[in-house]
């Protein structure tokens, strides 16, 4: 290869999405958050400079490719491509198919990632043939050697996620091989958890793009954020707050919010003044403020780009967030909660 070669960084996505019947009153909704989500790609590729080509797949009994490896800038919506039908749920045979026809793509010049996300509000019931009327699993076993070993056998430049409807279906999809980092649970009866489930896709997406800036090309803990930031992005893009205007508490058990604040000296607990340590999986209503602290001089930094930063570009709604492993930096969101239990070894920041 020639030293002079430049290697642009692409990026290509699948965006493999369920049509079961299940998914109908969802239809009109889904169609216009996942153009958001595509919008969402454009513009931070467009601000990093990278190629993000994109695949969309929806699937029920049977797998249909709806675009192929297209540059996100000349998409077209997903008005009068996705459609919902009445079929059940292949979700092992359309995560391999997408998983494979990812694999023909040539990788000889650029540097390539891949990003599978699957969306379903289901659990596996077709693949391998049709199973809604007459039970029979059995034909299911090879699909499962099948996907265990496409997700065990992934190069370190892939990434596989999916969104699921609960807790036992996130059990399965780990045995299928997602990485437990890789799969968030999503409200699937409900408007409002379309929006969510999308704007969680985004946000990993986002945390994806910025990630390939630093020399991160897969991830095993795709639905995170925070980790793809640093003290520089937060100083440049965020704004101080004064050192007298906010205090650090050192939660040591699990503890109601209110009580603990009004058990300190110098403090009493007001509503919205709070900010808890992301950590675990929480919901992030999109009128909840965020800070960003540093770990080292417990400097804190806010602002109207603070969520941007964290969440990516233009997402309005509510996402689904866990934090992400940064040994420079802590995430803080506002609780106006009374009763919200305080998690140990965390801190609660407190506006004065």
């Amino acid at each position: 290869m020639s030293a002079n070669r430049i290697q642009h960084k692409v990026n290509h996505v699948a965006l493999v999405v369920d049509c079961s019947g299940s998914m109908r009153p969802h239809q009109g909704q889904l169609i216009r958050v996942v153009d958001e989500f595509v919008a969402g790609l454009k513009a931070e590729s467009d601000s990093l400079g990278h190629e993000t080509r994109i695949s969309l797949y929806s699937f029920d009994h049977k797998v249909e490719n709806l675009v192929w490896d297209m540059d996100v800038k000349h998409l077209p919506s997903m008005r009068g491509l996705y459609k919902v039908n009445n079929g059940a749920t292949a979700l092992i045979e359309a995560s391999l198919k997408s998983l494979d026809d990812l694999g023909h793509i040539w990788e000889e010049y650029g540097e390539h990632s891949f990003l599978q996300i699957v969306v379903t509000d289901g659990e596996e019931n077709a693949s391998g043939g049709d199973r809604r009327h007459d039970g029979d699993m059995a034909i299911l076993g090879p699909w499962l050697d099948r996907i265990a070993a496409k997700m065990g056998a992934l190069a370190g430049h892939w990434t596989s996620a999916i969104l699921v409807p609960n807790s036992l279906a996130k059990r399965t999809a780990q045995n299928y091989g997602f990485p437990a980092g890789n799969i968030a649970i999503w409200d699937a009866d409900s408007q409002e958890g379309v929006e969510e489930a999308i704007g969680t896709v985004r946000a990993a997406a986002t945390s994806f793009l910025r990630g390939r800036e630093k020399g991160v090309r897969g991830t095993k803990n795709l639905f995170a954020v925070g980790q793809d930031i640093s003290v520089d992005d937060v100083r440049a893009n965020l704004e101080p707050v004064p050192a007298d205007k906010y205090r650090l508490l050192k939660v040591d058990e699990e503890v109601e919010i209110r009580s603990f604040v009004d058990s300190h000296p110098g403090v009493t607990y007001e509503r919205g003044s709070c900010y808890y340590q992301l950590g675990t999986r929480v919901q992030v209503q999109p009128d909840k403020e965020v800070i960003v602290v540093e770990k080292d001089t417990d400097r804190a930094y806010t602002g109207d780009a603070a969520r941007s930063l964290l969440f990516g570009t233009g997402i309005q709604g509510t996402v689904s967030v866990k934090a992400g492993r940064n040994p420079q930096l802590e995430v803080y969101v506002q609780s106006r909660s009374v009763n919200r239990k305080l998690k140990p070894r965390t801190r609660l920041l407190i506006m004065l």
